[in-house]
């Protein structure tokens, strides 16, 4: 069971020694896998360990051997979102642009997979940690405050009493730019699809759709999936869409593996993309370029985004950047592609 009693003092190494009548050199042992341990015994410790709630105080690890020179990549976002099947998705697109940057700085990037309960975050050693877009009350940003690590984001934080630095990823300028690229093409009913979270995407495509809306006199559309649903998820809520708005003439699905599962719900209800609903989406990743029709997307310059964020981070752990710190990313770009390129634009 977790220690109670004295305090909110957390579990040592001489806890679980005096709990496991050995030597705290033997816990040592037993929980880093080196010396002579006998099998049982190194079993019994872990346990003991688990039961205690003990976490290795990786601070004074770091204190007694210096900076970590790690920093970690991390997200909330789920694997059916971030990655999908084939694993080359946003998340690992970023991931390859800071490991370089990192690299040039003399810093190994750790990749920690999607943080939810019960993350492993807790347990990797590093100095501080880049959290892809967060989402409000953070999983991944919850257990780097719990451990006192520095972080930037990328993409704006969403919760009104986080203050990080970041980088802007220019969710409204993204939205206007696909909405209008739908207008150009003909759409006069334009739906939007957004995961059912609070992240800065989400959050600034709706605002950005509101107000197109109001000024080009759409009847607001809105609909939400659970992003970890991935594109099961966008077909259901495209289908129910198309069910509840059958005049709707063009979507944007923001999650790029939901806009995969509207190109699916679109034409199982009988209709064609893109001449009777055009679909577009966020990012121009694998998904985008593979759906059947091709998907118009954004380019969002994720390589400089990446850069920058790691730039953000080690000014922060240099002591050179405050918390208010903000860069801004460059203009994104519309990639069109067939998902809703028409030959004759409505009148």
């Amino acid at each position: 069971m977790p220690m109670s009693g004295a305090g909110s003092r957390p579990p040592t190494i001489a806890d679980v020694a005096r709990v496991a009548g050995v030597s705290r050199t033997t816990v040592s042992h037993a929980l880093n896998g080196i010396g002579k341990v006998d099998p049982r015994t190194r079993e019994r410790i872990k346990q003991v360990a688990a039961d205690l709630g003990y976490r290795p105080n990786l601070r004074a690890q770091r204190l007694r051997r210096g900076r970590a020179q790690a920093i970690a990549l991390a997200s909330s976002m789920p694997v059916a979102v971030a990655a999908g099947p084939s694993r080359l998705g946003f998340y690992m697109e970023i991931a390859a642009a800071a490991a370089e940057s990192a690299l040039l700085h003399g810093y190994a990037l750790v990749l920690v997979p999607p943080v939810g309960s019960g993350s492993g975050l807790h347990s990797v050693d590093i100095d501080g940690a880049i959290v892809v877009e967060p989402d409000v009350n953070d999983a991944a940003v919850a257990d780097l405050k719990e451990r006192g690590l520095p972080y930037v984001a990328l993409g704006r934080p969403v919760s009104p009493v986080e203050q990080a630095p970041h980088v802007d990823l220019r969710g409204e300028r993204v939205a206007e730019i696909l909405l209008a690229h739908l207008r150009e093409q003909g759409a006069e009913r334009p739906a939007l699809i957004i995961g059912s979270g609070e992240r800065h995407a989400a959050v600034d495509a709706r605002a950005a759709y509101e107000r197109l809306c109001a000024r080009y006199g759409w009847t607001p559309v809105v609909a939400t999936a659970p992003e970890a649903g991935g594109e099961e998820a966008g077909y259901r809520c495209c289908a129910d869409l198309l069910a509840r708005h059958p005049g709707t003439d063009a979507v944007c699905a923001l999650v790029d593996a939901f806009a995969v599962g509207a190109v699916r719900a679109i034409e199982d209800s009988g209709r064609a993309v893109p001449d009777d609903v055009m679909v577009v989406t966020r990012y121009d990743g694998l998904r985008a370029r593979t759906c059947e029709p091709p998907l118009t997307a954004v380019d969002l310059r994720l390589d400089r985004a990446a850069s920058d964020a790691v730039e953000l981070l080690l000014g922060r752990l240099s002591g050179d950047v405050t918390t208010d710190a903000v860069v801004t990313s460059p203009e994104p770009r519309v990639v069109p592609r067939a998902s809703s390129l028409r030959l004759t634009p409505r009148a």
